[in-house]
């Protein structure tokens, strides 16, 4: 599939007019005062990955982000992670989506909480970053490459733009050890033609391949199944109420896609890993 034509699936499957109206309406009736609102009031919408808001931390720790370390956040959504490694570590993040109407949320949302010195996003590609060679002390991406197909190529553009002695770290959703079409709708995709799920050691040997040297390579499945569970349960409460959630920006399929996330992740279908590896 050509990268124009999987962009613009990308953008009909995340963009959804009216993102930041219906955030901002929803996060009133629940009683947040938008001007003194914090990064973590928005993160039940924010930050829609595995492990939410407390794994987008365990992941800084991980890579062991220090004050000042400019950071490349490849598939930014809207803005969760980056606003908090910017106030839990004290780093500069430019974050890069191929969702337009993203990165509109992302940079108000970033305003709103008083981030917008620190943390900027724009539309980006991937495969095609604009960054010069050796910039970024991080490139950070958290359940973004499940979208992209060319992942060797995603991989030399981290590994060209980063700092010699960078990090390069990631969590993402890989194929599990079991074969078999994986139970769709999920939230990154609801044709098969969106979702490209490599095998871990798959992913591992072409990140190796890319220059990189690993530091940690953990399976965290099994971590993170049982807390999806709540998640998915969540979801559907939430869906009956106004509720920050990721319904607002996933609509009414929102609890089907993470009941199916559950269901394939204990069938092994799919599989989720962190990592951490060194330029």
């Amino acid at each position: 599939m050509g990268n124009q034509m999987l962009g613009a699936m990308v953008n009909e499957h995340y963009g959804s007019e009216g993102l930041l109206d219906r955030i901002l309406t929803v996060a009133r009736e629940t009683g947040i005062e938008i001007d003194e609102a914090r990064s973590d009031d928005f993160s039940a919408v924010s930050e829609f990955h595995i492990g939410g808001r407390k794994a987008t931390i365990d992941l800084g720790n991980m890579a062991q982000l220090s004050a000042g370390d400019k950071v490349l956040d490849v598939g930014s959504g809207l803005g969760g992670p980056a606003r908090t490694l910017v106030e839990k570590f004290a780093v500069r993040v430019e974050g890069i989506d191929l969702t337009h109407e993203f990165c509109l949320v992302a940079n108000e949302l970033t305003r709103i909480t008083g981030f917008s010195d620190r943390a900027v996003f724009s539309q980006g590609n991937a495969l095609s970053l604009t960054g010069d060679s050796d910039h970024y002390d991080v490139v950070w991406t958290q359940q973004s490459c499940m979208n992209i197909e060319d992942k060797r190529r995603m991989l030399s553009e981290a590994y060209r733009v980063l700092k010699p002695g960078g990090t390069f770290i990631f969590q993402e959703v890989f194929a599990g050890d079991r074969e078999g079409a994986i139970r769709l709708p999920v939230p990154w995709a609801r044709k098969s033609e969106m979702s490209f799920l490599w095998p871990a050691e798959a992913i591992r040997n072409s990140i190796l391949e890319a220059g990189f040297i690993e530091n940690i390579w953990k399976n965290v499945t099994t971590q993170y199944l049982e807390e999806y569970r709540v998640t998915a349960e969540k979801t559907r409460d939430s869906m009956q109420s106004s509720t920050l959630g990721v319904h607002l920006l996933l609509g009414n399929e929102a609890k089907l896609m993470r009941k199916n996330v559950v269901d394939n992740l204990s069938k092994g279908l799919i599989s989720v890993y962190q990592g951490v590896f060194k330029k």
